[in-house]
């Protein structure tokens, strides 16, 4: 092939590459932007307080529940195709979300909105391996990294800032000219699919997709606990199903085998739920106690994304490497000190919890996967992603709940977070295994960071 060809080609991968993570960033931007926004959201179209929780949870419930099957279906029926269909749908639905005037039509392009994301964001990765090889595979999924952290610093930024200066409906308006300059750009991405192409559990994700709303409704509606039951009950025939699943299952039931990994899942789900539930007690205590603008609350939780993205920086280059899975405890003990001190210097607080966040994610996610198999890793990153955000899903809802359905300040709010780090520590434990896969120069067995998630 000619020079000018080859270096033609290679800037067409790159410039691909910008669609995938502008993609990547979009869903992050959109699930904390809307975050910020929701109050003022609120008070305008009206509707019950549970909703201020629904525009969240509306679209990070059917995106956990879906993410699986979103990347079963690319590889079945093309990355490419699949990515693209994800982004159209996330663009029109985000549209919408710009144009009703009805709290409950807001909710349900929400979950437009999810369901689009969870077709989008998990082939990322495969078009990322089919695009670059070698060093310029490494150098590519490198990137992803630093911009989901930028994202993540800058969706509350940014949500207050336009609905400042704006409204709450530019929000959503901004996907649509980056949906679209995605889907210009995707052309330049090439079409890949597996070369053994998995079966498609819809039962399976049924199953999970219901029993998962069953549980999260009456937290969110504090009534009607009788469906929590419901729930458990669906989720339990889900397991049961996957079990007696030849092939093609929804969740791979090998995973289980390895001891860990289901503590890792519990993990997963009690450490987001803080997240989640923090950041919205704050922004709500910000807005509807303290009754400030919705720029002030955004900057509020400045401190809390920033010493967070920092020191994942720190843990992924040294610390992890030094001190392997001991490091998970040292930032569940700092997340703890910082929440104790939020109720007596919120700044200062969410700082030094935004620190024990970046410590522990690090570390948390190369524990939960450094044992797994080559064949499971794409399966197992998927549960990890999918429990991630369901239990984001949780804690919107139980600690919205806390704050909103009954008499809990933000002080006692953080305390019950407290509590739930706790639990955290001890499931935590339960992941480490006796020794790591490779060894350090000083005798230490320790992993390679793993950076997984948004």
């Amino acid at each position: 092939m000619p020079e000018t060809d080859r270096s033609g080609m290679t800037n067409k991968r790159w410039i691909g590459l910008v669609a995938l993570l502008v993609a990547e960033a979009m869903n992050l931007l959109d699930a904390t932007i809307v975050q910020v926004a929701a109050p003022v959201i609120h008070s305008e179209l009206g509707g019950r307080t549970s909703d201020i929780q629904w525009f969240s949870a509306a679209y990070t419930l059917p995106f956990a529940a879906l993410l699986i099957t979103g990347g079963r279906l690319g590889d079945r029926y093309g990355r490419r195709r699949t990515f693209v269909v994800g982004v159209t749908a996330f663009v029109l639905a985000s549209a919408m979300c710009a144009l009703v005037s009805d709290a409950g039509l807001l909710i349900g392009s929400r979950a437009v909105q999810g369901a689009a994301a969870a077709l989008v964001i998990p082939q990322t990765i495969g078009l990322i391996k089919s695009s670059f090889t070698g060093p310029q595979l490494a150098k590519a999924l490198g990137t992803i990294g630093p911009v989901m952290g930028l994202a993540g610093i800058s969706g509350p930024l940014l949500g207050g800032f336009i609905t400042e200066v704006s409204s709450w409906r530019a929000v959503f308006l901004v996907n649509v000219p980056l949906g679209l300059a995605v889907l210009a750009l995707s052309r330049l991405l090439p079409e890949s699919a597996s070369p053994r192409p998995p079966g498609i559990d819809a039962v399976g994700t049924v199953l999970l997709t219901v029993g998962t709303a069953l549980i999260v409704y009456p937290v969110l509606q504090s009534r009607d606990w009788l469906l929590l039951g419901a729930g458990v009950a669906v989720l339990g025939a889900c397991a049961l199903q996957q079990r007696r699943r030849s092939s093609g299952r929804l969740i791979e039931t090998s995973l289980f085998a390895h001891r860990g990994f289901a503590p890792a899942l519990i993990t997963s789900t009690l450490f987001f739920g803080v997240l989640s539930g923090v950041t919205l007690v704050v922004v709500l205590h910000q807005q509807l106690t303290l009754h400030h603008s919705v720029m002030h609350s955004s900057l509020t939780l400045l401190p809390w994304s920033a010493a967070s993205g920092a020191a994942s920086l720190v843990a992924g280059q040294w610390l992890v490497a030094r001190f392997g899975s001991r490091l998970m405890y040292a930032g569940l003990g700092v997340l703890v000190a910082g929440l104790a001190i939020t109720p007596y210097a919120l700044a200062l607080g969410l700082a030094v919890g935004g620190v024990g966040v970046g410590l522990f994610t690090t570390a948390f996610f190369t524990e939960a996967l450094h044992r797994v198999e080559p064949h499971e890793t794409g399966s197992a990153a998927g549960l990890l992603n999918a429990v991630q955000q369901f239990g984001g899903t949780f804690g919107v809802a139980a600690f919205g709940s806390l704050f909103l359905h009954h008499p809990v300040g933000v002080d006692r709010a953080v305390w019950v977070a407290v509590a739930v780090v706790l639990v955290t520590f001890a499931t935590a434990h339960l992941m480490r295994s006796q020794r790591w896969p490779c060894w350090s120069r000083r005798g230490r067995a320790v992993p390679e960071p793993v950076r997984i998630g948004q």
